[in-house]
């Protein structure tokens, strides 16, 4: 039995059937025995040895009465494996297109709260471009309560592996009946903190404001050249933040890790993450100057951050803080955006090191929390004030080498992330063998076109690269010198006119 925390139990409470919580992604793996049909059965049975042996996939959260308290993980009498995995033949045309569609209708659906929170899809019959016949894709989704990036990676660590032979389908592990308490019991165990809690939170906030002036943070950021973060709320709206519909949208890009370096290298002090931000950045300001929507102030983006230590990539959960990021899309030159993200990332790294919100949320009591959460999702809240920033780009490095998943090579990949009302627009980044995918979420209703916008990062990274990165040094052989040509001297008669005789005309 283990009890949510409060950031974990917020996107519990956030869930609605116009906002799923869950994340997930699309990844293509090669068939390795190209001769033979798809095995499903065998699938199944690699997918459940491996991802029960993490306790949340076969656990199911219990909420206590009044929430009273954050709702615990308890141990699902009734789990079969058939209820999570499902197996489809992807239609005709069977494209890159057609596997998207298929990804947005099932990331459109919630989770049942009944079961455990997450689901896989396998589906084959992919004939893509570049892709081999018999590819399948993989489709899973885990309610973001149970995970966050890098616990996401420590999965996809259990689930692949660095070569590419097949794997020993393990036992599955057995799972212990654990009782589950009665809503009396729980709502006894919580009683007492609807009355404690306010009181921890008031003694916090105290001494974190203590804290924030006497460590000097605004002195902190001045002193590194970076720039104080965006505050909350000063967002300038666009197309993006708008209430969310349930109709997802998923879209795509790969680009070149080498290329991404190279910017990187070319602009001193910058970082991958500023040179990524920056290619978001370029992206929306192309996208909304078309639309006739974009602000003269600057988009502000927020920026998960990792807080787990060293060895904490395998606990569940979500271990995450967040920095708010002016993008610099009022700058034209992509260059000088560049500069200015930098700027802007060093001042939030600073800020979010001083001040610390997440034991904040820790005593704030879960009926509020889950009152005020509900409340703004059903009733819209986010149309009645300014956003609190425009949109969320995540970036989760990935693993370096292939990966293989039961002998099959993982091709391509691409991350999905929930949407919330005021935020619909998502961009999740994720690195992967030399590769930098860039996995986009929206609406139908507010980004019909999200192709055409994923289309604008490889025009983003040219015009980025070709300003940034000085040209490589045209290297030329010398050329020997030509030997001295010898005259040829020739003897040319000249040309005689003949001679024309007129006869005089007779008088």
């Amino acid at each position: 039995m283990k009890q949510l925390t409060s950031l974990d139990a917020s996107f519990y409470y956030l869930e609605s059937y116009r906002t799923p919580m869950h994340v997930g992604g699309v990844y293509v793996f090669e068939n390795p025995n190209p001769d033979k049909q798809f095995d499903y059965q065998a699938f199944k049975n690699y997918i459940g040895s491996r991802l029960l042996r993490f306790p949340v996939f076969r656990q199911r959260l219990v909420e206590v009465p009044l929430d009273l308290g954050h709702p615990y993980w308890f141990d699902d009498p009734d789990f079969e494996l058939d209820f999570h995995i499902t197996h489809v033949a992807l239609p005709p045309p069977a494209d890159t297109a057609e596997l998207l569609r298929l990804a947005a209708r099932f990331f459109s659906r919630p989770l049942d709260k009944q079961r455990p929170l997450w689901e896989v899809m396998v589906a084959e019959g992919l004939k893509m471009p570049g892709i081999p016949d018999g590819a399948y894709a993989v489709i899973p989704k885990v309610h973001h309560s149970a995970i966050d990036g890098k616990s996401g990676v420590a999965i996809m660590e259990l689930l692949f592996n660095t070569h590419a032979d097949q794997e020993v389908i393990l036992h599955l592990p057995a799972l212990k009946a654990e009782r589950i308490p009665t809503s009396v019991e729980l709502l006894l165990r919580h009683s007492g903190e609807a009355f404690s809690t306010p009181f921890k939170l008031a003694t916090l906030i105290s001494k974190s404001i203590d804290s924030f002036f006497k460590n000097n943070a605004t002195q902190k950021i001045k002193a590194v050249e970076g720039k104080p973060p965006p505050a909350p709320f000063t967002a300038p709206r666009t197309l993006f933040n708008v209430p969310v519909t349930p109709h997802r949208i998923v879209a795509g890009v790969e680009l070149e890790l080498d290329r991404i370096k190279a910017i990187k290298n070319a602009v001193q002090g910058t970082t991958v993450n500023d040179v990524i931000l920056t290619l978001c950045a370029g992206v929306l300001r192309r996208y909304l100057l078309e639309k006739n929507d974009l602000p003269q102030k600057s988009l502000i983006a927020m920026a998960p951050v990792s807080v787990r230590g060293e060895g904490d990539e395998s606990k569940m959960g979500n271990h995450i803080s967040a920095m708010l990021v002016s993008l610099a899309t009022d700058i034209e030159n992509p260059v000088e955006r560049l500069k200015t993200i930098n700027k802007s990332t060093v001042g939030s790294k600073v800020h979010q090191k001083a001040v610390k919100a997440e034991k904040l949320m820790d005593y704030i009591p879960s009926q509020l929390e889950a009152m005020a959460a509900r409340f703004y999702t059903r009733m819209k809240i986010g149309e009645l004030h300014k956003p609190i920033f425009n949109l969320v780009i995540t970036n989760v490095p990935g693993p370096s080498k292939a990966m293989y998943m039961n002998g099959a090579r993982m091709l391509k990949n691409l991350a999905v992330a929930p949407l919330i009302d005021g935020l619909g627009l998502i961009i999740t980044v994720f690195s992967y063998a030399g590769k930098v995918s860039i996995g986009l979420t929206s609406c139908r209703e507010i980004m019909p076109d999200i192709k055409q916008f994923a289309a604008y990062y490889l025009d983003a990274l040219t015009e980025l690269e070709q300003l940034a990165v000085p040209p490589a040094p045209v290297v030329t052989e010398a050329l020997p010198e030509p030997e001295p040509e010898t005259a040829v001297v020739t003897h040319v008669e000249p040309v005689v006119q003949p001679t024309v005789k007129t006869r005089k005309k007779k008088n």
